[in-house]
């Protein structure tokens, strides 16, 4: 294994620049080569790369986003795209590829993979929807986020007694809405998992304001609904002003949390340590303290299970 390319791809996440960091300060230390390659899959259709060094990555394990660049490519989904990306692997002289990113990320490397490139994913994204990892990249960064704005909608909402619906991102799956949820103490999260009932809403909010609660706050996971429409309705029912706040890309910037940092320099390091060791086609993930890796094809095919324990207890604990 002489040189690693690394790219980033798809939704940008906090905590990539510190696993770009690691790939490189860590293939460095092993005498590999690293090659960046800007703006994800379409950098690697352009052949647009640049050489790694240690001075490369140096300030950035601090900053949100990624230094190299994400874009969606629809080139490389197509034919000849995909041709171009392989011969410039090979002009290039990649022996190996470090793809961070989500699931359409991992979905392109699988098929490289398949056409003979060693590859090793880490999963970067907010949403925290691949299922075989118990956390992504990026996810608990965007979590402190949300709850930085709850706590600041609240404030608000309390002085002028308003009901609030905040709107969070997470696609299908439901993730940072629960969290955030029980960690910032809402009185209801609707999500996409589970099917809600709005007289069922509309009763909670009520008998909250029954015993002098002044405000009401209901997060919102985007797959789920619309804020506005949602707060319309709320409104409508309940008589209660309601206010809706959609907090979209701002829980994707942002300096990346301590945790998100601490995981993003371990796995950086594994992949490069997996396929210095002629490990190939993996996935890296979380579960409990320790970084693990398995098949790339196998973690793609686990669908994600509802966490129902944490959903009942944000339930429970909102009464």
């Amino acid at each position: 294994m002489r040189k690693i390319g690394v790219l980033t791809s798809g939704g940008d996440a906090p905590g990539m620049n510190a696993a770009i960091r690691a790939v490189v300060r860590y293939g460095i230390y092993n005498s590999i080569n690293v090659l960046g390659i800007n703006n994800g899959y379409r950098g690697l259709v352009d052949g647009d790369s640049l050489e790694m060094n240690l001075s490369s990555v140096a300030d950035i394990i601090h900053r949100g986003g990624t230094f190299l660049g994400s874009a969606r490519s629809e080139e490389f989904q197509k034919e000849e795209g995909f041709k171009q990306a392989l011969r410039n692997i090979k002009y290039l002289g990649i022996d190996g590829l470090i793809t961070i990113g989500g699931d359409g990320t991992f979905k392109g490397a699988l098929e490289l993979s398949k056409a003979g490139v060693p590859v090793i994913g880490i999963p970067g994204t907010i949403d925290n929807d691949l299922a075989y990892t118990q956390y992504t990249l990026g996810f608990f960064t965007a979590l402190s986020t949300v709850l930085e704005s709850v706590e600041k909608i609240r404030d608000t909402s309390s002085s002028h007694s308003r009901t609030n619906v905040i709107e969070v991102m997470g696609r299908n799956c439901g993730d940072i809405a629960l969290y955030a949820g029980l960690a910032g103490g809402a009185e209801m999260v609707i999500i996409p998992e589970v099917e809600y009932n709005m007289d069922e809403i509309c009763d909670k909010i009520m008998q909250g304001r029954a015993r002098g609660k002044k405000h009401s706050i209901i997060i919102l996971a985007e797959g789920a609904g619309d804020a506005k429409s949602l707060s319309e309705l709320i409104e409508s029912k309940t008589g209660i002003t309601t206010r809706y706040s959609v907090l979209g890309y701002t829980q994707r910037g942002g300096t990346p949390s301590a945790f998100d940092r601490l995981i993003g320099s371990q796995m950086g390091a594994k992949a490069v340590e997996l396929l210095k060791n002629g490990i190939k086609n993996r996935v890296l993930g979380v579960k409990g303290n320790e970084i693990f890796d398995m098949d790339m094809e196998e973690a793609l095919k686990i669908e994600k299970k509802f966490d129902e324990t944490t959903y009942e207890l944000t339930k429970i604990l909102s009464i």
